[in-house]
């Protein structure tokens, strides 16, 4: 990541730009939490923050920048009893790219063209590699050895020297900024893709054991979040009438917004439809309204509406596809919340 200097932040205040050119002007393709820490201070330092918020907001979306005293003043107020939803709808899942996997910068081991063979695959049963790239200055690429180009050698007969162990041709390099789905295709053919970095050099490999670990950590939980809030979307549209949704609405919507649709909620909305203890009297009262249309008496509200807290916290620390998979606590609390809202929706 790069700071851009207070000058070059000054210039683009009152310019609108896409989110992408925002994080380009950061060298940074991913919202993460460290990322965003950052981005906000420097933002600050030079007197400016976005509209809508650049943390939050969609992927697509297009930023404009402005002094911090406009944006408060022209932001909606807020009902302090309501909390605020970080995460608007169609703020995930985002792009991911190549280079946002930590194998693919996180370097590699390589051997040379003037290596023996014996000193490549010692690094490979050393390593754990099955495969092992031989370069020239971490910039040019002379092959790959491989334990299927290895026994391709001797099934031909071939001198057993590094030349005629390593594949030559076809091999799967790509640029670290290539989208992740555009590669997968060569992934499964060759089981690997070496990373070239913005500096040329060869940065990393991601291997699919790393995709299938990176598909365990983020995409489950992803898909959980995603049956979660239609699961709700189907049981809530089905039992509330308009009213009570637009009664919701009005409390952060401008008029011609509150349109009485439940899809158009954001995720902390569905806490106020229900939350018979929130302090706002109104709210409350219509709260208690909601959950008898529900017609669940036998599910215990208390701990349904803290159930759903959970999940929107877990939703929200999840946004930007970090790396760290959730914990255990957290996938439980996902994989039951949903498998309850299965049955209230039969």
């Amino acid at each position: 990541m790069r700071k851009p200097t207070t000058e070059q932040l000054i210039a683009l205040k009152g310019t609108e730009v896409p989110l992408s050119e925002l994080l380009a002007l950061f060298a940074v393709r991913v919202r993460q939490a460290g990322v965003i820490r950052e981005m906000t201070e420097t933002l600050a330092a030079a007197g400016l923050t976005t509209l809508p918020d650049f943390s939050t907001c969609p992927s697509l979306a297009r930023v404009r920048l402005v002094p911090v005293a406009t944006a408060v003043t022209t932001a909606p107020e807020d009902d302090p009893a309501i909390p605020a939803d970080p995460l608007p709808p169609g703020a995930l899942p985002q792009r991911l790219l190549l280079g946002d996997l930590p194998s693919a910068v996180g370097g590699l081991k390589c051997v040379s063209r003037g290596a023996g063979l014996s000193q490549a695959t010692y690094l490979m049963r050393h390593e754990g590699y099955n495969q092992i790239p031989v370069v020239s200055n971490m910039t040019e690429l002379h092959g790959v050895v491989t334990w299927k180009s290895i026994a391709l050698m001797y099934e031909n007969g071939w001198d057993t020297t590094l030349e005629n162990a390593m594949q030559q041709e076809s091999l799967p390099v790509f640029d670290s900024r290539e989208d992740l789905f555009s590669c997968l295709a060569m992934l499964v053919d060759h089981g690997y893709v070496l990373v070239r970095g913005q500096d040329g050099r060869i940065s990393g490999i991601v291997t699919y054991q790393e995709i299938v670990r990176r598909f365990q950590n983020t995409a489950r939980p992803f898909f959980l979040l995603g049956e979660i809030e239609s699961l709700l979307r189907r049981w809530l549209g089905s039992r509330l009438d308009t009213e009570a949704v637009i009664a919701v609405q009005a409390t952060n919507r401008k008029p011609e917004h509150r349109t009485g649709k439940v899809e158009d909620l954001m995720f902390g909305d569905y806490v106020i439809l229900l939350d018979g203890t929130q302090r706002r009297p109104a709210l409350a009262q219509r709260a208690d309204q909601n959950w008898a249309a529900l017609g669940r008496p036998a599910l215990d509200r208390g701990q349904f509406v803290h159930h759903l807290q959970r999940v929107q916290a877990i939703r929200n620390r999840i946004a930007h596809f970090g790396d760290d998979p959730l914990p255990p606590e957290d996938m439980r609390d996902l994989t039951s919340f949903a498998r309850q809202l299965r049955e209230c929706v039969r």
